[in-house]
């Protein structure tokens, strides 16, 4: 399976995927730490999958999404953007309101 395949598979397979440095326990980058903080917030289930691990991956995801940097967040197969844009979401609401309308279950309010 080439990398742009395990990629597609993972967010087609996966409602919330995170594409990051580190794992959700372990982030590696304060990044990678604010989109997990956000996502258990709004207790989301989500996976994690951790760029470090390898280079294949961490180059692939950036050609896959046409994006240049890590962590990366898709829902429903949809690349949503990075930290700084997942963060706005988040103040705004908007995150939460995407999540719904894609039929994710979230607990919490933003």
């Amino acid at each position: 399976m080439s990398i742009d395949q395990f990629i597609d598979n993972e967010v087609k397979t996966n409602d919330v995927v995170v594409f990051m440095k580190g794992t959700p326990q372990f982030p590696m980058c304060g990044f990678s730490g604010q989109v997990v903080q956000i996502l258990d917030h709004l207790g989301v289930t989500y996976k994690g999958l951790n760029v470090l691990e390898s280079d294949d991956l961490r180059n692939g995801i950036k050609a896959f999404s046409n994006w240049p940097t890590i962590p990366q967040l898709y829902v429903k197969g949809e690349f949503v953007g990075g930290c700084d844009i997942v963060r706005e979401m988040f103040q705004a609401g908007e995150l939460l309101t995407l999540l719904k309308d894609k039929g994710v279950a979230a607990k919490a309010e933003a």
